[in-house]
């Protein structure tokens, strides 16, 4: 397994968070937003999978795109980014070496912080 930085959900991201579409939340507040398996599944079959990815900073590419054993590290609800689900990954990816994603989400924190 090897877990890389999803450059397109980066992007999305990042965009997202210019246009204003970002929850400031605390870090706690990431378990509350997450979304359910449910709300996942729903947003799957309703966008698709490559839509399910913008929405992770983590991507397996020698999983299969269409599991979501291909997708880690969410940062958001498939509405808006959070900042406690950046913070969560940042954290997580810090855990594991997962060096570029840990980067990747500091400055998406440095973009939502500098409002």
């Amino acid at each position: 397994m090897a877990i890389e930085l999803n450059q397109p959900a980066l992007r999305h991201a990042r965009a997202l968070i210019r246009a204003g579409d970002v929850v400031e939340d605390e870090r706690d507040d990431w378990s509350e937003a997450a979304p359910t398996a449910d709300e996942e599944n729903a947003f799957i079959e309703r966008e698709g999978w490559t839509e399910y990815g913008h929405w992770h900073l983590g991507v397996d590419r020698s999983a299969d795109r269409e599991t979501k054993k291909a997708w880690s590290f969410p940062i958001g609800d498939f509405r808006k980014v959070h900042r406690a689900g950046v913070i969560a990954a940042e954290s997580r990816a810090g855990q594991f070496d997962h060096t570029e994603i840990r980067d990747a989400c500091k400055a998406l924190l440095e973009l939502i912080d500098a409002d």
